[in-house]
């Protein structure tokens, strides 16, 4: 029986504002606040809100039977929690109906698998527990920023606990070899790796409203009959997307909701069933290992990274920012990972893209790639100039965390001793006004269960009694010692 994984991507780009040369030192805010608050607001209203709420009404519609998977980047949910908490709402409703699995990526939506092993850990966990608090759930699955995938970086990710990853089904990799097969890591064989059908999804993400396809337009009785189609033994078909591809890249005029809303009931009607990237994990066996040496992306024809990694500029921009990567973790400054994490974004490196026609033409305030280039080390310049000013040069990362953690364990000790100190003072407090300091308090219950025993002595003085008359004659040995306390002397 043929299933299909159905997952959405919501990321939200970082705009950045004019920054010019003579800012550096003087600005150390980078955002253009009104763009973002703008553009997210946009999305959610054209996509993100309709979206979801289509999705939500395909899993009450169909109990148990439609599933999903969706990941959020961390630059994503803050913008949602600022500018359009009601898509927060919607994604926890669509939680309660029990039809959708939460991934695991990395916060930022940028290259530290590539660059920094520990700063990518770091993002990865950062990401999940602020998952397991929006949602309840801990990802179990993970997928990279834009798809990336490579034998080194799935070897990482198994070693961090999950179970599987999401992968681009790129021809250069597979060569004869179908996606609709679970694979697994060469490194790791225990990481089970799903890969993305670009040609199905892209069907739907950007081909759907193209009235020069020659598939245009698409129903979903014929997109049904394309999956039920294939050969019996290819099983898991890996339908991957973004999510504002439902209403940005596919205008909500084009009917793609009531598309998407009817692939159940015709799913259903040729045997084929809706999975989580869990399910598949766990009952389906690895067809084989996946030699994947170079990173593979979901991006542009090639599938590789060179929409971001491209040309001399992007390397350079990268090479500069993780740079200080590892003071920035160590330092655990607020403000300063803040800035780490919208600076890592993916697209501040793609607008800087010379390939013909990159980002769709999008390139926000940007007149060029150079252009973009320059604003972006301009703020670069002033973030590293921070980092440097806060924790200087001269003292290397080992030290610094030497010194951040000993500072970290004093401050620690005197929060402990401030408490002992003040519990000392409310006690002080109790005795100047006369009140009984907790000790005493408690030690009254003991003094009382002592009381029973002192009953007792009347009974041991009658008893003595008879003893009594021998105490009389105390007095008259009284003068003995008087005569024998010279020789007690000698």
């Amino acid at each position: 029986m043929k299933t299909v994984c159905l997952y959405f991507e919501i990321h939200q780009n970082i705009h950045l504002k004019r920054y010019r040369f003579f800012d550096i030192g003087t600005d150390h805010y980078y955002y253009d606040d009104y763009e973002n608050a703008r553009s997210i607001s946009e999305t959610a209203e054209r996509s993100y809100v309709p979206a979801l709420t289509a999705l939500i009404e395909m899993a009450n519609a169909n109990p148990g039977f439609f599933k999903c998977a969706i990941s959020l980047s961390g630059c994503a949910i803050e913008q949602l929690e600022n500018h359009a908490p009601q898509v927060i709402e919607l994604l926890q409703q669509l939680n309660e109906t029990g039809c959708v699995e939460f991934l695991a990526e990395p916060y930022s939506h940028g290259f530290s698998s590539l660059k920094n092993e520990e700063c990518f850990k770091d993002e990865v966990q950062r990401l999940c527990k602020k998952v397991k608090l929006l949602f309840g759930k801990e990802p179990k699955i993970f997928r990279n920023s834009c798809l990336i995938y490579s034998d080194e970086i799935g070897e990482l990710v198994a070693g961090m606990g999950f179970k599987g990853m999401l992968a681009e089904g790129a021809k250069h990799v597979l060569g004869w070899k179908s996606p609709h097969f679970v694979y697994n890591c060469n490194r790791a064989p225990k990481l089970k790796l799903l890969l993305r059908d670009y040609s199905l999804s892209e069907d739907i993400s950007f081909r759907f409203n193209d009235s020069s396809w020659s598939e245009y337009p698409l129903f979903a009785d014929t997109y049904a009959n394309w999956i039920a189609q294939l050969p019996e033994e290819e099983q898991v078909i890996n339908i991957f997307m973004e999510l504002c591809a439902l209403g940005i890249f596919q205008p909500l005029s084009s009917n793609i909701l009531e598309f998407m809303k009817a692939l159940p009931q015709q799913f259903k009607e040729r045997g084929i069933t809706f999975s989580t990237p869990s399910e598949i994990c766990a009952k389906m066996k690895s067809a084989g290992s996946l030699d994947v040496t170079y990173p593979t992306s979901w991006v542009d024809e090639e599938r590789d990274l060179s929409p971001w990694l491209g040309n001399i500029m992007q390397r350079e921009a990268c090479d500069k920012l993780y740079s200080i990567a590892d003071r920035v973790r160590i330092c655990r400054d607020r403000r300063l990972m803040q800035d780490f994490d919208y600076l890592q974004a993916s697209n501040n490196l793609r607008f800087m893209s010379t390939k013909a026609n990159s980002y769709g033409g999008y390139r926000g305030i940007y007149d060029s790639p150079y252009d973009a280039f320059t604003n972006y080390m301009n703020i670069l310049g002033d973030f590293i100039t921070r980092v440097n000013d806060r924790y200087p040069l001269d003292i290397d990362n080992e030290e610094l965390n030497s010194l951040l953690t000993t500072i970290k364990n004093q401050g620690d000790e005197l929060a402990l001793k401030d408490k002992e100190i003040e519990k000392l003072h409310n006690i002080i407090g109790r005795l100047d006004k006369g009140e009984e300091a907790p000790s005493e308090k408690k030690a009254k219950p003991a003094a009382a269960k002592k009381a029973p025993a002192k009953k007792a002595e009347p009974k041991a003085a009658e008893a003595a009694k008879p003893a009594a008359p021998k105490a009389k004659k105390a007095p008259a040995k009284k003068a003995a010692p008087k005569k024998a306390a010279p020789k007690a002397e000698a």
